[in-house]
C-alpha cells in the first residue's frame, strides 16, 4: 500500500549509523543518540513480508512509549523524546546478548517444547500434567541469545553465565527487573479485561554502566495476550483461548501455505487483506490501553516522520 512505510532512508544532521532491522530502522546520532522510526514492515516466521500495514508502525511506537512511561519507575529507560507518533529518541546504550523472555502460561515455542517431551526449558523444570495454554505456577524465564545474524536460541542462566554475555551481578538484576515488568504489565492488562501471557524485554547499559531498559515493551509483536473472559472454560474444555496478538496473521500464512521453510513461497497479500490486517492492529490499541486510537496523517508518510525527526533534532 502506498501510503504505508516499508522502510525509511533519511540523511540526518550528525547521522553516524544506520541499522535495519524486521520492523525499525535505527539512526544514530553522534555518539550517543539513537532515533528508531517504527516503520509498518510486518514479520512473522523470522520473515520480513513484502506488504506494509498502514497504521502498524504507529500502533507499535505508541503502545511502547505508554508502557515505558507506565514502568519507569521500576527500571530506568531509554526514551527521550517521540516527536512523531513513528519515532522515539533515545539514549543508545549498549545492549546485553540475551533477551529476557518471561512465559505465566505454556503456550508457543513453550508448548511446542513440552508436547515433544521436553520438561525442561532453558535450564527450568517445567512439571507434568499441564496442558496447552495452562498457566504455571509461577512465572519462567527463558533467555534467548540475541543473534546479530538468523535466529535467536535458547539459552539457560548457567550458559549466559559460563559463555560471559552477562555478568552475575547484572543478571540477577536482569531477573528481577524482568519479574517486575511482568507483574506490572501483567496488573495493566488485568484493567483491561486481558491476560498477559508471556513477552520479552531488551535491557543494554548506558555510559555509567546502569542498566536500561531498551526498544519496545508490551507490544502486541513482542507479547501474547489472552482474554480473561472465557478463559478458565476454554482451559476446561481443550479448547485455546481468545487471543490478542498477532498470531492471526501466522495462522493466515500456515492457512495458504508459508512456515518460513525453505522453498515455500510467501503468500500475496491482497489490498482488502492488509486493510484488514491494519484494523487488527487498530484494535489491539485500543484493547491493550483503553483509549481511542487516533490516526496520523498518513498521505506522505514519511515525508512526515522525516520533517518531524528534523525539527526535534534542530531544536
Amino acid at each position: 500500500m502506498s501510503n504505508s512505510i516499508k522502510e525509511t532512508r533519511f540523511d540526518l544532521p550528525n547521522q553516524t549509523k544506520f541499522y535495519k532491522g524486521k520492523v525499525r530502522d535505527v539512526y544514530t546520532i553522534g555518539s550517543d543518540q539513537l532515533v528508531m522510526v517504527v516503520s509498518d514492515r510486518i514479520s512473522a516466521f523470522d520473515v520480513v513480508l513484502p506488504e506494509g500495514i498502514p497504521y502498524k508502525g504507529q500502533v507499535l511506537s505508541q503502545i511502547a512509549s505508554k508502557f515505558l512511561d507506565a514502568t519507569s519507575d521500576i527500571v530506568p529507560n531509554w526514551k527521550q523524546s517521540t516527536p512523531d507518533p513513528n519515532v522515539t529518541v533515545g539514549k543508545m546504550c549498549n545492549p546485553f546478548k540475551v533477551e529476557m523472555v518471561i512465559r505465566g502460561y505454556l503456550t508457543g515455542h513453550a508448548w511446542r517444547e513440552y508436547r515433544d517431551g521436553k520438561r525442561m526449558l532453558c535450564g527450568v523444570p517445567m512439571p507434568d500434567g499441564m496442558v496447552e495454554n495452562q498457566k504455571f505456577a509461577s512465572p519462567i524465564i527463558t533467555p534467548t541469545t540475541k543473534a546479530d545474524v538468523g535466529h535467536d536460541e535458547d539459552i539457560s542462566r548457567e550458559e549466559i553465565l559460563a559463555q560471559g554475555l552477562v555478568s552475575e551481578e547484572n543478571y540477577i538484576q536482569l531477573e528481577k527487573y524482568t519479574q517486575q515488568l511482568f507483574a506490572r504489565g501483567t496488573e495493566m492488562a488485568r484493567e483491561r479485561g486481558l491476560i498477559l501471557v508471556d513477552t520479552k524485554y531488551e535491557f543494554g547499559t548506558d555510559s555509567d554502566g546502569n542498566i536500561i531498559l531498551i526498544d519496545e515493551i508490551h507490544t502486541p509483536d513482542s507479547s501474547r495476550y489472552f482474554y480473561i473472559q472465557g478463559y478458565e472454560d476454554k482451559i476446561a474444555n481443550g479448547e485455546a483461548p481468545k487471543q490478542l496478538s498477532k498470531e492471526f496473521v501466522r495462522q493466515w500464512l500456515i492457512e495458504n501455505g508459508f512456515q518460513g521453510r525453505e522453498g515455500q513461497t510467501i503468500p500475496h497479500m491482497s489490498d482488502d487483506y492488509v486493510n484488514s490486517v491494519s484494523h487488527r492492529y487498530i484494535e489491539l490499541y485500543e484493547h491493550i490501553l483503553g483509549e481511542k486510537f487516533v490516526k496520523a496523517d498518513i498521505s506522505n508518510v514519511s515525508e512526515r516522520i522525516e520533517n518531524n525527526i528534523l525539527r526535534y533534532l534542530s531544536e
